[in-house]
């Protein structure tokens, strides 16, 4: 339940109150508002059922890893159109955009986090349209490259994913993931191009150095 004595904030005023701007651990090119832990997120995320929980408010090992990847390697999508699934704090996006994407959306389900990336797109200078949306069980969507990070936290999210990523690769989207092999990954149906080491905020570590992993779609399934 939420608690009863406190209304919940506006996101975006909020967020720049409470969670201050640093860079991202490993990605020094990238700023974000970061939860700390003053931040009072309870306050903003709520403590309802039907409440996203706040993943939005760090950086997780496989966003972090595309980032990188992306950074390094700039003629992933440089000049194309890119789709962040499930952006959480926009950094993927934000790395797509400065590495030269041509246009790059970031969809998230939780209205906190599309608050917190339009604040962290303005920090860096980049453009990022960003939307509260569920698209996986949709139409797809008109991009080039679809990337994913850590969202093989659940079995059956990590299913329908896997389900709409494969959807996606039929109609000619490329499709990256990123991911510290999570225990739903689901790594028989992917090929690893690249790895680093990055900091994890998510599944607990408190921000401790995890290696990750860059993944496309294998053709033998």
């Amino acid at each position: 339940m939420k608690r009863p004595d406190m209304s919940q904030p506006a996101p975006a005023a909020f967020i720049q109150a409470n969670l201050p701007i640093s860079p991202v651990p490993c990605i020094p090119e990238i700023r974000l508002h970061t939860a700390g832990p003053a931040s009072g997120l309870w306050r903003l995320a709520g403590r309802g059922e039907a409440d996203p929980p706040p993943y939005w408010a760090y950086p997780w090992a496989g966003g972090a890893v595309l980032a990188r990847h992306l950074l390094d390697q700039p003629e992933t999508v440089a000049g194309r159109r890119v789709l962040d699934l499930g952006a959480g704090s926009g950094l993927v996006a934000i790395a797509a955009a400065k590495a030269g994407a041509a246009k790059v959306t970031a969809i998230d389900i939780d209205a906190n986090a599309i608050a917190a990336i339009r604040l962290n797109a303005a920090i860096n200078g980049v453009s990022v349209i960003a939307v509260a949306a569920e698209i996986i069980e949709g139409s797809l969507p008109e991009t080039d490259l679809l990337v994913v990070g850590d969202l093989f936290y659940d079995p059956s999210l990590a299913s329908r994913v896997m389900a709409f990523l494969r959807r996606c690769e039929a109609a000619g989207i490329e499709v990256l993931i990123g991911d510290p092999e999570r225990a739903y990954l689901p790594q028989g149906e992917l090929s690893r191009i690249a790895a680093h080491s990055v900091a994890d905020f998510g599944a607990g570590t408190g921000g401790k150095s995890a290696q990750a992993g860059v993944f496309t779609l294998s053709c033998d399934r």
